[in-house]
């Protein structure tokens, strides 16, 4: 018997992490688990190249970027009518979004994790890497990698009917 208690949905806000949301929302509403949702903000500070450019930075505008990501997860898990699972959100700062969500897993004993991929080329995945990549790699958990567009598991109508069953 597979047995889910925290799941964990990693979003950059886009729209393959939209549907990432999706699944990992109906798989917490079939297990009855808890649905951790993690957006990694960028570490100004240590992302930056050159004095020149750090000396720009203000400790406010790390501030803006954290309320910003807080602010969209907020928008992106709002639940109407109470029906979804219970869910806990949270914005980390770091300049590996993968090691960083690697860590949230571990330390918060997750069972899986729920990740979209973009299907870059080979070429763009040499040069810019795959944080899902790193991630399957790297993670305590198995590891649910969506691709959009993907074939259609989860469907509104599906997300609906998992609700009402619960009622």
């Amino acid at each position: 018997m597979i047995v889910l208690k925290r799941i964990l949905v990693a979003t950059d806000f886009g729209e393959v992490a939209e549907v990432a949301l999706d699944y990992g929302r109906a798989l917490a509403a079939q297990f009855g688990a808890t649905l951790h949702v993690l957006h990694v903000a960028q570490n100004l500070y240590l992302s930056t190249i050159g004095t020149e450019t750090f000396a720009g930075l203000t400790p406010r505008l790390q501030q803006e970027v954290e309320n910003a990501a807080r602010k969209g997860l907020e928008e992106l898990l709002i639940d109407s009518d109470g029906s979804g699972p219970p869910t806990k959100a949270r914005v980390l700062t770091g300049t590996s979004p993968a090691l960083v969500i690697v860590g949230y897993a571990k330390d918060n004993s997750i069972d899986l994790i729920v990740i979209g991929t973009h299907g870059r080329g080979a070429l763009a995945h040499i040069i810019t890497g795959s944080v899902a990549e790193r991630v399957v790699r790297l993670a305590p958990c198995p590891v649910l990698t969506v691709k959009h567009p993907e074939h259609e598991f989860v469907t509104k109508d599906t997300l609906m009917a998992v609700a009402h069953a619960k009622a």
